[in-house]
């Protein structure tokens, strides 16, 4: 009932844990797939080890709403090979989100992760508070990455969206274009909280990322329009805290959903969602949770009436 299959990646639940929560230890992904995750994206991984920005580097503005700057600190992927084996172990999709500096740092961290295991590549190239999200505003640029990693990567390649562009899916199709086998929409909001005492931004590198409650609306509305022109699977991710939400995302036309931000509380937020989303699915006669897929497409809108 809630089984679906992402580009080839079957997964037991359509909830995957989002890139950059949690997804660093092999033995805190286990606790999150005895949870009830279907699949796992890691950390953004990168060629070398980096630390990140020094704290403060995430923030609490709202309830369920944050706003982060970690900076992408990772092991490297070198060290992280080990953690990629580990994982393998326990017989559920590793999706690793992988980051560089150049287009060729990108294809060579991507391969090392796939001939460690992963079962998919996620690219990072829309994280806000980084230099990788000069790559997601540009559709040329993304089609380039893409057509490049698509030559060497035989696995499932998905892109993370960024959000913080005047048309999303521009980038959407260039990326579909270049080859990708899936979209992860979206990434975090470019966004800043300053002190009014101290006169300077909370975070210690000025702006960050908005995920959380907030922009959940957001995500909905680029999920829907993205359905429209895209051909591949849509995961949908941003401000999941129920199962009310998952449902939402398919409607708009996502496959599957990431979640993150809502893990603060509780990793056995799985468990729940997944028992309220069949209890969803039995009530409204649905076998599969993969025929909502953009049921909200067959609503008329009403069109603006033309000034006489």
């Amino acid at each position: 009932m809630l089984e679906v299959n992402i580009s080839g990646l079957n997964l037991k639940s359509p909830i995957i844990l989002a890139s950059g929560i949690l997804g660093v230890s092999h033995s805190t992904i286990k606790r999150i797939i005895d949870a009830g995750a279907g699949a796992i994206t890691t950390k953004s991984i990168g060629p070398k080890p980096r630390k990140g920005y020094k704290n403060p580097s995430i923030v609490e503005i709202y309830p369920g709403t944050f706003i982060n700057s970690v900076g992408l600190g990772n092991p490297g992927i070198d060290d992280f090979i080990s953690e990629i084996f580990e994982m393998k172990e326990y017989k559920c999709p590793i999706i690793v989100s992988v980051f560089g500096n150049t287009n060729d740092s990108y294809q060579q961290v991507a391969t090392k992760a796939i001939n460690a295991g992963a079962d998919a590549i996620e690219l990072n190239i829309s994280c806000p508070h980084a230099e990788v999200s000069s790559i997601g505003i540009d559709s040329n640029l993304t089609f380039e990455l893409v057509k490049l990693l698509k030559k060497s990567i035989k696995k499932p390649l998905l892109i993370k969206l960024n959000p913080n562009v005047t048309n999303i899916e521009e980038i959407a199709l260039a990326a579909e274009k270049g080859g990708a086998d899936g979209v992860v929409a979206i990434n975090t909001l470019s966004a800043m909280i300053i002190d009014i005492n101290t006169k300077r931004p909370i975070l210690s590198h000025g702006s960050g990322g908005l995920s959380g409650k907030a922009i959940h609306p957001i995500a909905i509305k680029k999920v829907y329009d993205l359905y429209k022109v895209l051909k591949i699977p849509i995961i949908g991710c941003g401000g999941i805290f129920d199962w009310k939400d998952v449902i939402e995302f398919f409607l708009a036309g996502a496959s599957a959903v990431q979640i993150g931000t809502a893990l603060y509380k509780d990793i056995e937020l799985f468990k729940s969602i997944n028992e309220d989303l069949s209890n969803y699915l039995k009530r409204n006669n649905f076998s599969s949770i993969s025929e909502l897929v953009g049921l909200a497409h067959n609503f008329q809108t009403q069109e603006v009436p033309d000034f006489e």
